[in-house]
């Protein structure tokens, strides 16, 4: 049955892919964000809800008449304001504002709702008391579910590394890996050891439709696809683009995989399996890693021509 979907962070990379995905199951879509959809995008024929959920802008007022909504909008290191205090606004941002944006959806009379989140807490839960990001994404992870109640399912959907592109939409990460791989960057063929578990946007979209059709009330979904180590991961770059290159494996900090964006530090690896019920239940993809680099490459390798 069609319902009414807002998509928080449908905008974005990740909540523009969901909210594509749901629109294609029949659903009538929303997105919501601070800034317009990009142009060329999907996204911009959907209704567009502005707004800004750490400033409270979606009171229960705004998101009265949906039935769902997803929350793909919490923030990360690249939000942070120029000369704030980093742990307040992570704390502010995530630990408070997403927990009072669900309590907002729980008043609006929402159904259902999926939080967004971040894997490290589950997969890595040794990095939590080092890392106030990790620490912030998890008191939003628990503070979102508290909120639910009869009537109202709230479950997160924690997600690891994200590997995919959505058309039309601009990439600060993807667009330069494969101008790397073009042999466009200057920079030397090595990747730092260590390595994450992957997923593809499609694979998370499919998690996200399935939670809310599917998933249990106040469960926190632990999803995932690939192990792979980062010089597998970026070799996958190269052959994409038929690039002889062979990548090496260095212990040195790679310009494109800065080590503030490696937390459990460089060297490290988090490697897991995610449940082989739960990824029935919510029906996504496995073994998509690949598929998802040629379809990054096809985007922007014209774009780098």
């Amino acid at each position: 049955m069609s319902k009414k979907v807002l998509v928080v962070g449908g905008t974005g990379a990740l909540g523009g892919h969901a909210a594509i995905h749901l629109a294609g199951l029949g659903h009538q879509v929303t997105v919501a964000g601070r800034n317009t959809p990009s142009i060329g995008t999907s996204m911009a024929d959907m209704p567009f809800l502005k707004g800004d959920y750490v400033a409270g802008d979606f009171t229960p007022e705004r998101l009265r008449g949906f039935d769902w909504v997803v929350f793909a909008a919490g923030n990360d290191p690249r939000h942070i304001p120029q000369g704030s205090d980093i742990a307040a606004h992570f704390m502010h941002a995530n630990a408070e504002s997403i927990p009072a944006f669900f309590a907002a959806a729980r008043e609006a009379g929402v159904t259902r709702a999926i939080q967004l989140g971040s894997f490290y807490p589950q997969a890595s839960p040794e990095l939590v008391a080092g890392n106030v990001y990790i620490q912030s994404r998890k008191a939003a992870c628990e503070g979102a579910r508290a909120q639910g109640c009869a009537g109202f399912d709230v479950i997160s959907v924690n997600a690891p590394f994200m590997v995919g592109t959505v058309p039309g939409l601009p990439s600060a990460i993807f667009e330069p890996y494969v101008q790397w791989a073009l042999g466009q960057i200057p920079i030397e063929h090595f990747a730092p050891p260590g390595g994450t578990n992957f997923m593809s946007f499609r694979s998370l979209s499919e998690a996200i439709a399935g939670a809310l059709e599917r998933g249990e009330p106040g469960k926190a979904y632990l999803v995932g696809d690939e192990n792979l180590t980062f010089r597998e991961y970026f070799q996958l770059f190269f052959d994409a683009v038929g690039s002889t290159v062979v990548m090496e494996e260095r212990d040195a900090e790679l310009p494109l995989l800065p080590d503030v964006a490696i937390p459990q530090g460089r060297g490290n690896t988090i490697a897991y399996e995610p449940d082989a019920d739960e990824v029935a239940l919510l029906g996504y993809t496995r073994n998509d890693i690949a598929a998802a680099v040629r379809d990054i490459v096809a985007q922007f390798a014209v774009q780098s021509a």
